[in-house]
C-alpha cells in the first residue's frame, strides 16, 4: 500500500484536488493500493512521517522537508496531470 498525503497552504480545496489527482496518476502508474488524505501544510508538519509520499506547492515543500521518511513531492502547477503522473513516477522507481 502507498500511503499519500496531499497538503496545501489552508487545508480546503486545493489540497483535495491534489488528492484527486494523485489517486488518478497512481493509478494511471498501476498503483492501485493507495490510501490518501488532504490537510493544510500546518497539519502536514505532523502527519508527514506517517506517509509514504507527501505532494504539495513548490512554495510550501520546504516547510515540510525533514518531516517525513518518505519522498517530498513539490508540485510547480498543481493543475497539471502530466507534472503529477512524471513526478509521481520518478518517486515511485
Amino acid at each position: 500500500m502507498v500511503k499519500v498525503l496531499t497538503a496545501c497552504g489552508n487545508g480546503m480545496g486545493s489540497s483535495m484536488v491534489i488528492k484527486m489527482k494523485v489517486e488518478n496518476a497512481l493509478r494511471q502508474l498501476g498503483v492501485t493500493d493507495i490510501q490518501s488524505a488532504s490537510c493544510s501544510v500546518g497539519e502536514a508538519k505532523s502527519l508527514a512521517a506517517g506517509y509514504d509520499i507527501v505532494v504539495a506547492s513548490n512554495h510550501l515543500i520546504s516547510e515540510l522537508e525533514g518531516r517525513t521518511n518518505g519522498k517530498l513531492v513539490g508540485l510547480d502547477n498543481l493543475m497539471d496531470d502530466n507534472e503529477i503522473k512524471t513526478k509521481l513516477s520518478a518517486v515511485l522507481e
